[in-house]
């Protein structure tokens, strides 16, 4: 049998020689019979995927002025981080804002509920983890994902800005995505906020020192980022870069030269 006779079409996929298969897609599909691992294959998994961007984007299409805040799911209540994370959400939703946040416990939970105890509208944007914990209580709109690069582009689609509160690993990559996409264009240029200039200084001084040294940086991707301790303040820096009152994160960064001791 030559190899043109061998030749099998899988909708726009051609399989030829050893790959053709020994049976149909509808014969699989109609057999009662065998394996149910076809639901965990790759190609039924680009079906997820785009049922997530569906929903999201329905979902949060309406949503209006946003700002994405990202923060520590490890932070308690009563703690001056999560007192700070009431606090953004409070004053993003007297701004005008709709809150956005992975839906968490933490720092996700106190920007939530300033959001909602100031009458704003509060998002969550879940994620499915071996230790799942669900959304917090003060979500007024939630939305479960199972991948992450889906919800990363909800954060980002929908968000005018960032405030990023102290947080862990996943609070950097967040931070540095956005910061990637701002940098390179990706995205049209809005303010990023890092809240705590203790927590965040060392970062800073990281980026001066040694990759503005080392070359791999530039000043100008550097100052894509403010620094504050002030809530009113990264509020502010927001909203003047939305209005277009200020360039790139609005206002020039607080230094935070030594600011890590």
């Amino acid at each position: 049998m030559t190899s043109e006779q061998r030749s099998y079409r899988q909708g726009p996929v051609t399989l030829r020689g050893h790959l053709v298969p020994g049976s149909t897609t509808d014969q699989h599909l109609l057999d009662t019979r065998g394996s149910t691992s076809w639901v965990h294959e790759d190609p039924w998994r680009v079906m997820r995927i785009q049922s997530e961007f569906v929903e999201g984007f329905g979902a949060l299409a309406e949503l209006g002025r946003a700002v994405s805040v990202f923060g520590s799911a490890r932070v308690v209540p009563g703690t001056p981080t999560y007192e700070l994370g009431v606090e953004v959400g409070r004053r993003l939703a007297e701004a005008g804002y709709a809150v956005i946040t992975g839906g968490g416990p933490g720092t996700m939970e106190a920007a939530n509920r300033g959001a909602a105890e100031a009458g704003g509208v509060s998002v969550g944007l879940g994620i499915e983890l071996p230790f799942e914990q669900g959304l917090n209580e003060f979500v007024d709109l939630g939305i479960n994902f199972r991948y992450f690069f889906a919800r990363k582009t909800m954060f980002v689609k929908y968000a005018e800005g960032f405030v990023v509160l102290p947080g862990g690993f996943g609070t950097c990559d967040e931070l540095f995505e956005a910061l990637t996409l701002v940098q390179t264009r990706k995205v049209t240029s809005f303010p990023i906020v890092l809240l705590g200039t203790s927590y965040w200084g060392g970062l800073i001084d990281w980026m001066r020192q040694a990759a503005l040294d080392h070359g791999t940086v530039n000043e100008r991707d550097i100052d894509l980022l403010t620094v504050t301790d002030d809530v009113e303040y990264a509020v502010q820096v927001i909203v003047e870069a939305n209005d277009g009152l200020g360039e790139t994160s609005g206002v020039e960064p607080v230094d935070t030269a030594g600011s890590a001791g």
